[in-house]
């Protein structure tokens, strides 16, 4: 597994460095014999040291830990700890997606994904661009993956951002997962993706009748 750890505005020595990637394999390797890469992100928030990794485990799959403490041992271990706790949540799953994705290809389309400004706090200032475009501060490639519901809330979980979008493996439609304040998680199917299901069953019911 290859292993980046970095710092912004933080110089990262080498005894930090090897401490953290020691830690991370010695965590990683219990759970996945085969990650792809990592990264650690050090930096400062206020008096404290904040640590973000993020583990590739596989296509599309991200497992992220984050944590803060007054040092940056505590944090880098603290969020060690965290990846390695989803990881053992999902470790029997995950070797089974695995397995099943080496034999099946998986499907996805590729999107733009898009990070736009914050509005402006001055209420003139906001009135003034009502109905234009809004600033783009940030410009990815993204993929949205065919999964099955319960690989959607798995790769959620694993991870740290808020939502994920995905195609439904039983009927095509786009679906969205999200965390929920409450600590569930939701989940988004629109109407349209049943109306679809339904049109399609139709006709070849009708074809069968033919």
């Amino acid at each position: 597994m290859h292993i980046t750890v970095t710092g912004k505005q933080i110089e990262v020595g080498e005894a930090l460095r090897g401490h953290m990637e020691s830690a991370l394999t010695a965590a990683v390797s219990k759970y996945f014999s085969n990650p792809l890469e990592s990264q650690i992100v050090f930096t400062r928030e206020a008096h404290l040291f904040r640590a973000d990794v993020s583990v590739h485990v596989g296509r599309g799959i991200l497992v992220q830990g984050q944590a803060l403490a007054a040092d940056a041992y505590g944090a880098g271990d603290a969020a060690v700890e965290h990846v390695a706790k989803r990881l053992r949540r999902y470790k029997r799953r995950l070797r089974d997606h695995h397995k099943e994705r080496e034999r099946d290809k998986v499907e996805a389309v590729t999107a733009q994904s898009y990070v736009l400004a914050a509005e402006p706090d001055d209420g003139d200032d906001a009135d003034a661009g009502a109905g234009t475009q809004p600033a783009v501060v940030a410009e990815m490639t993204t993929e949205i993956l065919t999964l099955s519901v319960g690989e959607a809330v798995m790769r959620l979980d694993l991870g740290v951002e808020p939502a994920l979008l995905f195609r439904h493996a039983g009927h095509g439609g786009l679906n969205l997962v999200y965390r929920r304040s409450d600590g569930n998680v939701g989940w988004i199917d629109p109407h349209g993706n049943r109306t679809t299901i339904d049109s399609g069953a139709a006709g070849v019911a009708a074809a069968k009748r033919k």
